[in-house]
């Protein structure tokens, strides 16, 4: 009854959004009192306050926290104690945990999750923050919370909650959109109708947007409040209605948005139904509050909740069934409302998790077809229960729970060929989509799977080779799939798809490492795991060497029986999952030493091994033959494939297990068949086979590419024998892998941190395991204030060094191989590159070394060798001798290695290389022995750069050799001999090395002597031009430092360059105009009140400055001269430019030349305007008398008073003054026009109004900024601590004089009378005057304003004195006497006595809040007075100085400053400054809510950093109209902040953002740095940041020095990309 009367009542048309408030806040109430308020009796059956006061008293609080995260709220994780990286903390639990001190990792949250805490299987240590640890007494006893409540509660709890459960279950679940269920039928019902909009994930904003504004006609501004919340909710009513009126609206959504793809979702309901559904989203809400107060009121609940009769008949599940036909708005409640009561209930956590693996399949196939995020998607709960280890375990056994997620996942990947492999060939967006939901399946499976077991029950053993049976099945679908074959003739036409079946791989590479673990925690499973993998291999071979022709291959004395197979003519693919686990689990055999255990168990006879490395080597030949470019024609996707397989994302199942499988099948066979097979597979087995034929020099076989895949298939040699750091292959430690990595990375160039995580591979929990190891293996290098901190390996490393590391890239490895050759030369060390000692293999893998001393492979090293002793044919490369160098290299080691482990009985050591290199080659080719070979070579000048190596390896020989003779005589002595030998040679060599070094320098001397002779007589024949550069030089540097500080004498001419004609040219008034480009800007740096509103340009008076500053005119120049003409030209062809460019192409540019900007030609700086170059002023004459101040004073007000009356009638004058003189114009037209230009942009900047040159403030506003860009550099002077003089950059130096300079002028340009009035009531300011009216209170005032306006405009009185006593410098100093009296008794009106303290950072003066007092407000001492005065005046003394240093060209005169600056310096250590660039919070621990969008938390909070307050960037939400544009929070704020200028950090992006205006902008590096010393913009890494003092020094100075606009235009116009960034929707 009373629910439709109360949510019933629609919107009373076109109400105004505070109205829509209104009925809101109505509609919440009412619904308290009459709905809620009386079910809170029922259940309590007393007064509810108090009943839920008493209840949470007597409740014992659950330990878990069960915060559930918003959208974008920050999320913590220990990487130290959580069990996996879902394993998650909010904010407030993890700052009273332990994990705070710990390595921890910040992300944001994708929403939908919950805190963590209180659950002892998240965490290994650690699990209760502060506020949750559980006491003891409820944690012994497992009793049942509901026994706690007295019996008539449970009963009535049990009743209430039922029946509003059920209700709600029933609504949300209700289909009919006009009818009510039986029993809520409303007794009378009108026709009322609302046409409700539904969210989905394939329309986007701005389709919604326009589609409304069609289809109910409202503005943009209503259509975009509906998108917003229909995206928010999930649903929005846009009409509200008769039947009629919501239908035809209906159609017409439908109409727009049904063109591109499935129309949005429209319903038309009656008003009645919707009502009862938003009841019924309240009465869920109103559960979870409740069951908030009490543990037994939630068992109640959750008891309601599950219990049912039949299959699925229960509400929860009735719910979950109907999840993806629901809205977003009410997934979401009912979500909550299941993460409250049900996974807080650890009992009911169980039976719930029983339920949703029963529906799985069910769920799933639901969320496929659903077209909502998987975040507000039931499914997405099984994060919360899958990756809980008992659970898991548990459902596994239970409900097979792995082989129902493998099975549904297969069985929705549907399209196959006819082998039954996987096909994802021409995808349409449909396949696609549903592949990407496909993928949350997997993710569900290494939830499963993330945590291994430690003890394994039959049960368990049972059912995951169960699950290890389907995936197989998944896996066979995989081997094989995306053939390829090679394109000969022409280039093939469609690029094949090839991404799909990666992304599989990608996914399923943890699952693959996560099974191999656990079956590497089991013996038996182990076993079982390999005869099924062994199996399904098996069967994927059937079809192998059927059909092909078998051969015979012989070589050196050996035979092989194979068959005909060319990868560059067959089908080949790279995805070999089966092959790749087997080799996973064969290592593991090896590994947990379960192969010499139990060897009758395994089927280690069945295996064949030629069968077993068939298809790995067919793919890494691929790999070779792709390099060598024999599959050029076959497209990118191929070229993608291969660099997929090598990179760190797929490598450990790919590429490195199929090296592993080739060294399992090689240390099965007899190596050389192994090899003779690899030769084959390369196609290169007739090149060896007949070497001898090389001798007719057949260059037909030699060709480029023959050579590469030599070489590739010498390197795949060393790879085979060489890389032993697996566990497993090697006798090694993971610790070892990882540090090997981590070596060779560092051995190409310093890396970064990051640089390194990204080159590891990850493990499923996001760890690569490098912190452990890097400390041990490098040196880390802090950053500076730019950079990022960098580690550099430690050079007792570099003799692990492996140049045929096998995860170089060909770019890398060359790299570190020039590193590695320089850093020898630098130690004085030869330049050979040996390989390094290598660990000894695993018993299973023991037979690999015999590769090395194989027959086969000494006649391809005696080929080799062969070829390069006679250089003239082509048909062999340096780089394949390096490898066979490397190769011989690596089978002396392990000799070595093994005379020295046997313990002198010759008869152990069954390695002989030695031997077999000194025999010459077999009966066909009589080439000599390898040794000899080698011994020719040694010395062969084509052969300079592998000497070293060389020398290196007949060295090895000499070792082994005097080793062998000793074991044979006896086993006594120690390995001295062989040392001494070594010793020989190497002393030989290095007195060869310094005898070429002596000789090397003397030439250089000899060399260097001559130049200089040369140099000298020169000089001697060109005498007299160096004498005039000379004399030039010396004049012209004088005349620089008499420029700057010359007391008086002559006029000095100044002569400047043009940038654009290079012409010189002298400064004079009647010259041609010379300009420097300037930037206006107007500024807030220096205000102190940021809150006032900006004036009305049309009225405002910018004569008194008021002292908070809240606004000024900034000026800065780059320094470059142009010649007025020269710039204008320029400015033309700019802007002729820009107009063409238009029809093109609209992108905004660095500089908007609507406005007027340009960029200096020269340094491409951004500029608005150019400053007139004035000559020089008269320098002060000393010798003058000033008179007194009286006098002054008198005849002042005397001129005053005349040219009070010369405006009106016929004045008494005083003597020699002359009111209605007119003064000559000093100046060219050129310059006059030039000053013109320049005030009119002052005028424009400052006051945002068109130029009018009548208007009589045009003149103020040049003296304004002539005064705020000297107030501004004084406070950046005093804030670096610097002098006031002679520190700074020319550029500003020369800004500054100009400035001044063409202040003292400007008023030349204006009517005197104008003039006139300003010095009239500027005057009046400081000597009251009854005919002067408005003049402002002295305390609003700001002084130096004041002190450079009167300066400047006194020239114009002065003029008319023609009497010739008085002089201008008087004046000025006069007038600086009274300004700076005015300025103390500022001060001390305004100084307050309690700042006694000297660090405290206020300074009084007009710094701060102007505190009115009626009289001088008491002092307590006169010290503290005096303290107060000096550090009050001091920064206006400072500015004055400045101010007429530049005005005058003279050092500031000595009566001027009277207690000297020197002692005031250390007073003042501290000077209060305005520009509060807050100092920015050391930590995110704001709660950051979005201004507008009541309580949703904003999604991209920004924190201005000028004045600090929070704003929500880049959401509809809150933009606003500026100038009658649409611009989000951020671009709005800086027009009130900062004058259009706007630094901002954005919170959980970690960025700096800078705008300039609407359409400028660009990012900037944020003072955050991590430990590593690297910025993290995006929070990608998660790494805890801290604040970098220095780099925030560095932003907050690009703000002082007004800087912020360069950065901008320099950042746009060196990164011009076609898409531009909105930067005003930021």
């Amino acid at each position: 009854m009373y629910v439709p009367r109360i949510l019933c009542v629609g919107p009373n048309g076109g109400v105004s959004s505070r109205e829509e408030q209104r009925e809101e806040q109505r509609e919440e109430l009412a619904c308290q009192l009459l709905l809620s308020a009386p079910l809170e009796w029922l259940l309590l059956g007393e007064e509810p306050a108090a009943g839920l006061a008493q209840l949470q008293e007597n409740n014992q609080p659950s330990p878990l926290c069960g915060h559930v995260f918003k959208v974008g709220e920050p999320t913590y994780s220990c990487r130290e104690c959580a069990a996996d990286p879902t394993c998650v903390l909010c904010m407030q639990c993890f700052l009273s945990s332990i994990h705070k001190d710990h390595r921890y990792r910040m992300t944001t949250s994708g929403g939908g999750g919950f805190c963590d805490c209180g659950d002892a299987e998240a965490w290994k240590k650690g699990p209760y923050c502060q506020k949750h640890i559980p006491t003891d007494s409820n944690r012994d006893s497992e009793e049942d919370p509901v026994a706690q409540l007295p019996a008539d509660l449970v009963a009535r709890g049990y009743s209430i909650f039922s029946i509003i459960l059920k209700y709600a279950v029933d609504l949300l679940t209700w289909e009919q959109e006009d009818q009510l269920p039986a029993g809520l039928e409303p007794p009378e019902r009108g026709d009322m109708y609302y046409c409700m909009l539904f969210n989905d994930e394939v329309h986007t904003y701005e389709q919604v947007i326009y589609t409304l504004q069609k289809a109910v006609n409202c503005s943009q501004k209503e259509a975009v409040s509906f998108a917003t919340t229909v995206d928010r909710d999930g649903r929005k009513s846009v009409r509200y209605g008769d039947f009629q009126f919501c239908e035809q609206a209906k159609s017409v959504i439908v109409r727009n948005t049904s063109r591109q793809s499935k129309p949005l979702r429209v319903h038309v309901m009656h008003s009645s139904v919707v009502a009862h559904q938003c009841f019924a989203l309240k009465a869920l809400s109103w559960l979870g509050q409740i069951i908030q107060y009490s543990d037994g009121l939630r068992r109640i609940l959750c008891q309601v909740g599950l219990q049912g009769k039949g299959e699925n008949s229960s509400l929860v599940d009735r719910l979950m069934l109907n999840d993806s036909k629901m809205w977003k708005g009410a997934r979401n409640i009912y979500h909550q409302l299941l993460m409250n009561s049900l996974l807080m209930d650890l009992k009911y956590k169980k039976i719930f998790a029983i339920q949703f693996a029963k529906n799985y399949r069910r769920l799933q196939t639901d969320f496929m077809e659903d077209d909502h995020e998987r975040v507000v998607s039931v499914t997405s709960l099984s994060v919360q229960l899958f990756t809980v280890p008992t659970m898991a375990r548990m459902l596994m056994v239970e409900e097979n729970l792995m082989t129902t997620i493998i099975r549904t996942f297969v069985d929705h990947l549907r399209h196959r060929d006819l082998q039954g492999r996987f096909q994802f060939d021409r995808y349409t967006a449909q396949q696609a989509f549903k592949f990407g939901r496909v993928q949350s399946l997997i993710g569900d499976l290494k939830y499963v799977l993330i945590s291994c077991p430690t003890e394994w029950s039959d049960e368990l053993r049972l059912k995951f080779l169960e699950g290890l049976d389907a995936f197989l099945e998944l896996l066979k679908c995989m081997q094989g799939m995306d053939p390829v074959v090679r394109q000969v003739g022409q280039h093939i036409e469609m690029e094949p798809e090839w991404e799909a079946a990666f992304t599989l791989q990608m996914k399923l590479t943890h699952i693959i490492s996560m099974i191999q673990e656990w079956c590497s925690t089991d013996e038996r499973v182990l076993i079982e795991a390999y005869r099924k993998c062994l199996t399904a291999l098996s069967h994927c071979h059937s079809g192998l060497s059927d059909g092909e022709q078998p051969i015979t291959l012989s070589l050196s004395g050996h035979s092989v029986d194979t068959f005909r197979y060319q990868v560059s003519q067959d089908k080949v693919s790279i995805h070999l999952p089966v092959c790749r686990l087997l080799a996973g689990l064969h290592v593991l055999l090896s590994r947990t030493e379960v192969a010499s255990h139990y060897p009758k168990q395994l089927p280690l006879s069945e295996l064949s091994p030629p069968l077993l490395i068939e298809l790995p080597l067919r793919c890494l030949v691929l790999c070779a033959q792709v390099h060598a470019g024999m599959w050029r024609r076959n497209g990118f996707s191929l070229i993608n494939q291969i660099y997929y397989y090598h990179n760190v994302k797929c490598r450990v199942e790919m590429f490195d297990k199929d090296i592993i499988m080739l060294q399992a099948g090689a240390s099965m066979m007899d190596p050389n068949h192994f090899l003779m097979i690899v030769m084959s597979r390369f196609e290169l087995f007739h090149i060896f086979s007949c070497a001898d034929k090389r001798c007719s020099m057949d260059l037909t076989f030699y060709t480029d590419t023959n050579n590469t895949l030599i070489e590739e298939m010498l390197h795949l040699i060393i790879m085979v024998v060489g890389e032993r750091y697996i566990a497993g292959v090697g006798q090694v430690e993971p610790f070892d892998e990882i540090r090997r990595e981590i070596i060779h990375q560092l051995s190409v160039r310093p890396m970064a941190h990051s640089e390194l995580v990204k080159a590891l591979p990850e493990n499923g929990n996001k760890e690569t395991g490098l912190e452990r190891v890097i400390d041990n293996v490098a040196s880390f290098k802090k950053p500076g204030v730019t950079g990022r901190g960098l580690y550099e390996l430690r050079p007792e490393w570099n003799k692990h060094f492996n140049l045929y590391f096998h995860h170089y890239s060909r770019a890398d490895q060359s790299k570190a191989e020039e590193a590695q050759r320089k850093l020898r030369r630098q130690n004085g060390e030869d330049t050979a590159l040996p390989p390094p000692l290598p660990p000894p293999l695993c018993p299973l893998f023991a037979s690999l070394v015999n590769l090395l001393q194989s027959d086969v492979l000494l006649a391809v090293e005696g080929a080799v060798l062969q070829w390069a002793v006679e250089p003239s044919g082509g048909g062999w490369t340096e780089s394949m001798l390096q490898r066979v160098l490397h190769l011989v290299g690596m089978a002396l080691l392990e000799e070595q290695q093994q005379l020295e482990n046997s313990s002198g009985d010759d008869d152990n050591v069954t390695f002989n290389y030695t031997c077999k290199i000194t025999r010459p080659g077999e009966a066909p080719s009589t080439s000599g022995s390898v040794l000899a070979l080698l011994e020719s070579l040694q010395n062969a000048p084509h052969l300079e750069v592998h000497k070293d190596m060389i020398t290196w390896i007949l060295k090895m020989v000499a070792n082994i050799k005097t080793m062998r003779e000793r074991t044979s005589s006896t086993c006594t002595i120690g390995i001295s001999p062989g040392q001494g030998s070594e010793e020989t040679v190497r002393d030989k060599d290095k007195a060869e090395r310094k005898r070429k070094a002596e000789m090397a320098r003397l030439r250089r001397e000899k060399i260097m002597a001559q130049m200089s002779e040369m140099q000298k007589h020169f000089i001697n024949e060109n005498k007299e031009l160096f004498q005039q550069s000379l004399e030039e030089l010396e004049a012209s540097t004088s005349a620089a430092a008499e420029d700057r500080y010359t007391l008086g004498g002559a006029q000095r001419h100044q002569l400047v360059t043009c940038i654009l004609c290079q012409e010189e040219q002298e400064l004079r008034g009647h010259g041609r105009a010379m300009v420097l480009a300037a930037f206006v800007q107007r500024s807030t740096v220096l205000s102190k009140n940021r809150h006032r509103n900006l004036p009305d340009p049309e009225h405002h008076d910018p004569l008194f400055m008021h002292p908070d500053l809240s606004q000024g005119i900034h000026t800065t120049s780059c320094g470059h001269i142009m010649h007025a003409t020269c710039w204008q030209r320029y400015f033309e062809a700019v802007q002729f430019k820009e107009q063409r460019r238009q029809q093109r192409l609209r992108g905004h540019t660095s500089y908007d030349v609507e406005n007027g900007e340009f960029l200096c030609p020269l340094c491409e700086c951004l500029s608005n305007t150019v400053i007139p170059l004035l000559p020089h002023a008269r320098s002060p004459d000393c010798s003058v008398t000033h008179p007194s101040l009286e006098v002054w004073l008198k005849t002042t007000s005397q001129q005053i008073a005349a040219l009070h009356s010369a405006y009106k009638a016929k004045p008494e004058v005083p003597e020699g003054f002359r009111v209605d003189f007119t003064p000559q114009n000093a100046f060219s037209s050129s310059i006059s026009a030039m000053i013109t230009t320049f005030s009119m942009s002052t005028y424009k900047v400052g006051l945002k109004l068109n130029p009018n040159e009548q208007d009589h403030r045009v003149q103020v506003l040049s003296w304004s900024t002539c005064a705020y860009t000297i107030q501004s550099i004084e406070h950046l002077l005093m804030d670096e601590e610097k002098p006031l003089f002679g520190s700074l950059p020319c550029r500003q130096d020369d800004c500054l004089s100009s400035l001044t300079r063409f202040g003292s002028t400007c008023w030349t340009a204006a009517p005197l009378k104008t003039v006139h009035t300003h010095f009239i009531r500027l005057f009046t300011a400081l000597v009251p005057d009854i005919r002067v009216e408005n003049i402002p209170c002295i305390l609003d005032i700001d002084m130096f304003h004041l002190l450079v306006y009167s300066v400047l405009s006194y020239s114009s009185v002065h003029c008319l004195d023609q009497s010739g006593r008085s002089v201008v410098d008087s004046a000025h100093l006069h007038i600086l006497h009274l300004v700076t009296v005015a300025h103390l008794v500022q001060i001390l009106l305004t100084s307050t006595t309690d700042e006694v303290c000297m660090d405290q950072e206020s300074g009084g003066s007009e710094e701060e809040e102007l505190t009115y007092t009626s009289v001088l407000p008491e002092v307590s001492s006169g010290w503290q007075l005096w303290r107060c005065v000096k550090v009050g005046v001091l920064p206006f003394l400072r500015s004055a100085a400045l101010f007429f240093h530049y005005l005058n060209s003279t050092a500031p005169p000595d009566d001027l400053l009277v207690a000297g600056p020197g002692q005031w310096e250390a007073l003042c250590s501290y000077l209060s400054l305005p520009s509060n660039l807050l100092r920015l919070h050391h930590s995110h621990h704001t709660l950051l809510e979005c201004p507008r969008s009541g309580g949703d938390k904003s999604r991209a909070p920004t924190l201005c950093l000028i004045c600090g307050s929070m704003l929500c960037s880049q959401s509809y939400c809150c933009q606003t109209e500026v100038d009658g544009e649409d611009v989000g929070a951020c671009t709005a704020h800086a027009f009130t902040c900062g004058a259009g200028l706007g630094l901002f950090l954005r919170v959980r992006e970690s960025q700096v953002l800078f705008v300039a205006g609407k359409t400028k902008g660009c990012f900037y590096p944020p003072p955050y740095l991590d430990d590593y010393g690297e910025t993290d913009q995006g929070l990608k890494r998660g790494n805890p940041l801290h604040l970098c003092s220095e780099r925030y020094r560095k932003i907050e100075r690009l703000w002082r020095q007004h800087a912020i606009a360069e950065v901008i235009g320099h950042a746009q116009e060196a990164n011009q990309t076609l898409v531009a960034i909105d930067w005003q929707h930021l």
